[in-house]
């Protein structure tokens, strides 16, 4: 990625510089204050790469096959691990070339370097982008599905699911492409974290509607049986739970990349910030992390999806 504290990781291999171990140490940045960086190997991107290369081709490959989930949610889910799908590629793409560059395996020039480490950051950054839509497009069609149940299949038709998902992915390529060729200016960055926390508040707010809407419907049926108390503070505790969870994780896993894109424009020369910097490896590596969680939560929870899973894996197409 071409963003200050990350480095040119193609290029940075024609030196035939040592791999990282993994390790958590401290590290001296420009000014000699000692920072703590967390070293990521790329043994470890691309165990990481792999395990999430697999996982979501699975759940693609499974969607594919069953046609009873070719619904809009469906379709959206299915998109969102394509887009992990081709995060992870990238990544694996990008540390097998390392690898082979640095075992003297593979000798190319620095012009052609750069040019698919270019595309190698085109692909990363587009499709991260479209991994955040599509996770804000499975909120709204799960708040459409609860607040307008009777109206839903003609709401969310399969044809205007499908140029929602058209429509994410051009913008995803063409704003991907800006962010790679402006990447150096404030304002790029800065609709970047805006975009984030637009995604992160819908994804909140909806929830919690959710949530809301959830229990109250839990309360109703627990009057109906006498046992409001009981019933309603089990729902909402339980519903509260996973609602933290949820949003928890994609805080946890996409939050210290933007963080990091927002330091770079508020404090870009200052020690603490510089070691902040020094850390956009495990950053990364845990946007990787995130797409080997989503299909846990939004594709293996379905029995009809496990089911025809079953019949992918034992190849009972």
């Amino acid at each position: 990625m071409a963003v200050q504290g990350s480095q040119r990781r193609l290029l940075g291999s024609l030196n035939s510089t040592p791999t990282a171990i993994p390790q958590l140490g401290l590290a001296a940045n420009q000014t000699g204050a000692r920072c703590l960086e967390v070293s990521i190997s790329d043994g470890l991107f691309l165990s990481l790469g792999l395990v999430s290369l697999v996982e979501n081709a699975l759940v693609v490959a499974t969607i594919a096959k069953n046609r009873n989930l070719h619904s809009p949610m469906y379709c959206f889910i299915c998109c969102l691990a394509l887009s992990d799908l081709l995060v992870s590629g990238s990544n694996v793409l990008e540390t097998a070339v390392i690898l082979l560059l640095e075992a003297g395996a593979l000798v190319a020039r620095a012009a052609v370097l750069q040019q698919l480490d270019n595309v190698i950051d085109v692909i990363t950054c587009s499709s991260m982008l479209s991994s955040l839509c599509f996770l804000g497009a499975i909120a709204v069609d799960r708040y459409i599905s609860i607040f307008y149940a009777l109206r839903y299949h003609s709401i969310v038709t399969l044809p205007r699911a499908r140029r929602a998902v058209a429509a994410i992915w051009v913008a995803s390529v063409v704003f991907s492409t800006l962010f790679i060729a402006y990447y150096d200016h404030v304002a790029v960055l800065l609709c970047l974290v805006v975009f984030f926390l637009a995604m992160l508040v819908l994804m909140a707010v909806l929830y919690v509607h959710m949530l809301a809407r959830a229990c109250q419907h839990a309360q109703g049926i627990a009057r109906l049986h006498k046992r409001q108390r009981p019933v309603h503070q089990g729902f909402g505790l339980k519903g509260a739970v996973t609602l933290t969870i949820l949003l928890g994780i994609f805080f946890l896993c996409w939050g210290p990349f933007f963080l990091h894109l927002t330091l770079i424009v508020l404090c870009p020369e200052h020690p603490t910030c510089g070691c902040i910097f020094k850390n956009f490896n495990l950053f990364l590596a845990l946007i990787i992390c995130n797409a080997i969680i989503h299909p846990l939560i939004y594709a293996f929870h379905s029995q009809e999806l496990r089911r025809t899973l079953k019949e992918v894996l034992t190849c009972s197409w």
